[in-house]
């Protein structure tokens, strides 16, 4: 029997999609920053956001947190160091189409699937995003939910969490892989609060955002039979013409 303070994921997904609208505005006041655990996560969980910001002539900033190479490992035409560089360049060409110019995004240069969760690469994460926080007078922070179920994006939470304690600013969570949580899996969350943003009329550029990430599907890197691929199931989920923001 679950208790007060747990509920399944499809309890949770189903709360998500019946949250209340707010205006961009609403959810995003002032400048933000939107941490990626990897390159197309910004994309794929709040590409909406960032069109709808950009169009009110307040690009985010965009913050890929790993570097993205792990996805595709026996790959011998994309090694490591080329295929780091493949999705910083994919991550700049979203944040294009998305609005916001390549000088306001930036890497923390984590290895992709390692993302610290304590210890000094996790403090020095923390001060190379303040830095940013200050730098750009960012209002709000943006992060991937600390349900997802893959280490980089809980990495990226506590990351934020912490970020925002230092520095005092707003903070919102946006699922990605949640969306794909089996629904009896149970979660230690007693509510789910948070508003959803009408992205009906920006969702074909986030579809072109989400498409620049041409490593993540199955035409471009072809020697790695085993590498990552963007599931139809999330493309789908990350189709709606809504995006969730969940509170702390």
């Amino acid at each position: 029997m679950l208790t007060a303070t747990a509920m399944v994921a499809g309890e949770a997904q189903r709360r998500m999609r019946a949250l209340p609208f707010a205006t961009v505005d609403e959810i995003a006041p002032g400048n933000s920053l939107i941490l990626a655990p990897h390159p197309d996560d910004e994309s794929l969980g709040c590409g909406g956001l960032i069109a709808m910001a950009s169009a009110c002539g307040r690009p985010p900033v965009i913050v890929g947190v790993t570097d993205g190479a792990g996805s595709h490992p026996t790959s011998r035409s994309h090694p490591p160091a080329r295929l780091r560089a493949t999705r910083a360049a994919e991550l700049r060409a979203a944040a294009a189409i998305l609005g916001s110019g390549a000088e306001r995004v930036h890497f923390l240069g984590l290895a992709d699937t390692r993302a610290p969760l304590a210890g000094p690469d996790f403090d020095a994460a923390v001060r190379a995003v303040v830095a940013l926080v200050r730098r750009y007078r960012i209002a709000t922070v943006f992060a991937s939910w600390r349900f997802d179920p893959h280490c980089d994006h809980a990495a990226t939470a506590a990351l934020a969490e912490v970020v925002a304690q230092v520095v005092g600013v707003r903070l919102a969570f946006y699922p990605v892989w949640g969306w794909l949580l089996p629904q009896d899996e149970t979660l230690p969350v007693a509510s789910i609060a948070g508003r959803r943003l009408d992205i009906a009329a920006v969702l074909p550029n986030k579809r072109r955002a989400i498409a620049a990430h041409r490593s993540q599907y199955p035409d471009l890197i072809t020697d790695d039979p085993g590498g990552f691929r963007l599931p139809g199931a999330l493309l789908s989920v990350c189709e709606q013409p809504f995006e969730v923001f969940l509170a702390p």
